[in-house]
């Protein structure tokens, strides 16, 4: 599967779009409006335009910036001296008071509450004080300003919404990236222990039983008649069928999962758990040697035992925890029990969504075998895992 790019939420492209030409159109707005009044200090205004739409566009270079305290203060001597600028612009030609609109959401969007309200507070004030020093004190001077930070914040605080919530589907789009290459992987390993099973049985069946029963046959022909003039040929025979026989059986091996080499699940299970200890944290594997379980069984059971430990080791924080195995008739059951800090059960709703990632393969594999799991947990008393599958008549 090709990984794509998740879908951008359009209202949270449309208003950082939508801010940057508004701020251009605002900014080209206040200096040809300057110009145009007579009088007015020319040069200076389309200098100082210049400069802040310099001072602008050098943000867009502190998103290379990796360090987020870093990039923080930088981005707040940007606002500080963009600020700066403005005043400065304001005091030149009252046109410049119209760029408060999107310094507005510079500053709700870049600075934490409550400064960046405050921030708007002063700026509107600004405005106001700029469009009353170059002209007479009017009602829309005054109220124009106060309702253009009234509708900046409230779109500000929406847009602010909309980037939290974009940001949580980026996050969650990437958790579903990563849980899809964990499951693809789970199913490749999944299919060739699967294959490897399959092999290994058909060349135990058919090639190690054939070289076993024409072994036999020569011992036989060789007890029979030891002084024969053939008998030479037949130890040769004999020896080179047991050497092929020794040879498939290695293969045979070679072809079962490594920590179940011997078909001993207990031995892995206990070779394991040297791994899964740490200082503070005892492993204790109760399992006999001589149970006799398909493959995929034993193979599933060893990856449910490292998935619930790993979740032991990670989150438990306990000081002991025990892997007990056995076979009950027609199933085997697999239980993983922790003293660690527990947690509570019904925070898992029933179709899985709460559950970790390693709890929802756990509970896959399980439900792929037609087995059932349990899992108890309780704040402070531990928890308990519990899985049964069923393996036919011994």
């Amino acid at each position: 599967m090709s990984a794509q790019h998740p879908p951008v939420n359009p209202i949270v492209v449309g208003l950082q779009v939508g801010l940057q030409v508004l701020f251009v159109a605002l900014l080209a707005f206040s200096v040809v409006m300057g110009l145009l009044v007579p009088g007015a200090p020319a040069p200076a205004i389309l200098i100082l335009a210049i400069v802040m739409m310099l001072t602008y566009g050098v943000a867009l270079l502190g998103h290379a910036i990796a360090d987020a305290r870093r990039r923080r203060a930088l981005q707040w001597a940007w606002i500080a001296i963009l600020t700066v600028e403005w005043i400065v612009l304001m005091s030149l030609t009252p046109f410049a008071a119209y760029l408060a609109f999107p310094l507005f959401f510079l500053y709700l969007d870049l600075l934490p509450e409550p400064i960046a309200t405050a921030s708007v507070g002063l700026a509107t004030i600004g405005a106001v004080v700029a469009l009353g020093m170059h002209g007479e004190w009017t009602v829309g001077g005054v109220i124009g300003p106060i309702v253009g930070a009234g509708v900046a914040i409230l779109i500000g605080r929406a847009y602010r919404a909309l980037r939290v919530e974009s940001a949580e589907h980026q996050r969650l789009y990437e958790e579903l990236l990563a849980a899809q290459s964990r499951l693809a992987a789970v199913e490749r390993e999944a299919g060739m222990m699967s294959e490897r099973e399959r092999l290994a049985r058909e060349i135990h069946d058919t090639v190690a039983q054939s070289l076993s029963s024409i072994t036999l046959l020569l011992n036989a022909v060789e007890r029979m008649d030891p002084d024969a003039q053939t008998i030479t040929q037949v130890r040769l025979a004999r020896q080179a069928a047991t050497e092929s026989l020794s040879e498939t059986r290695r293969f045979i091996r070679e072809l079962t999962p490594p920590l179940l080499d011997e078909r001993s699940l207990g031995g892995a299970l206990r070779r394991l758990a040297e791994t899964w200890r740490r200082p503070g944290l005892t492993v204790e594997v109760r399992a006999a040697d001589a149970l006799d379980l398909p493959m995929t069984v034993q193979t599933a059971l060893l990856r449910v035992a490292q998935g619930a430990m790993a979740n032991v080791i990670s989150h438990a924080d306990a000081t002991k925890a025990t892997v007990s195995l056995w076979r009950d008739g027609t199933s085997v059951l697999l239980v993983v029990v922790d003293d660690g800090v527990g947690f509570p059960i019904d925070e898992l709703v029933p179709t899985g969504g709460g559950e970790s990632f390693g709890l929802r393969a756990i509970r896959a594999r399980v439900e792929e075998l037609d087995g059932t799991l349990d899992l108890q947990s309780t704040p402070g008393a531990g928890t308990r895992l519990s899985v049964e599958l069923p393996v036919g008549t011994p």
